[in-house]
């Protein structure tokens, strides 16, 4: 039995060696401009995307749900300079609900100044959150990046261009 096990080890060691390594980059972006453009014909409300932000930042994910035109989502996730997850979610649906799923369960811990505005800041075991809720939009910056990184990417929001 140990013979087998060895041999088996050995077949084994042997794959590794000849099998391909790829040592790219594992995550994919996305371009999520002409996204961001579709679905700002169409939604009830200003969706925002960023802007001007270090080319460092990769989109890898964007995502619209417009079904109900009462409770639209817009989403684009992003890998900052530093390798942490950080999302922009938006909805005109129930803002409790999508700061505690999207926020992975972080509690309020006061308010933060992003571009001279108040956002709300949640903290949590996972995720971090600054979240505004204007005219029954709710948006929110979220993920595992740190605070000063969720507030450039809030800073940096903007509506589309007419």
């Amino acid at each position: 039995m140990v013979l087998s096990l060895g041999a088996c080890g050995l077949v084994v060691g042997a794959l590794f060696l000849v099998a391909p390594h790829n040592e790219s980059d594992p995550v994919r972006r996305v371009a999520y401009e002409t996204s961001f453009r579709q679905a700002a014909r169409v939604a009830p409300y200003p969706l925002l995307a960023p802007q001007g932000l270090d080319e460092r930042w990769r989109a890898t994910s964007v995502d619209y749900q417009g079904f109900d035109r009462n409770q639209t989502k817009w989403h684009i996730g992003f890998i900052n300079p530093d390798e942490k997850y950080a999302a922009v979610e938006q909805s005109n649906g129930f803002s409790d609900e999508l700061v505690r799923d999207k926020g992975k369960r972080g509690r309020p811990i006061g308010d933060r100044d992003v571009a001279g505005e108040q956002w709300k800041a949640y903290d949590g075991p996972k995720y971090r959150s600054l979240v505004r809720v204007r005219d029954g939009v709710t948006t929110m910056v979220t993920g595992n990046a740190t605070f000063e990184d969720l507030t450039v990417l809030a800073a940096s929001l903007r509506p589309a261009a007419a």
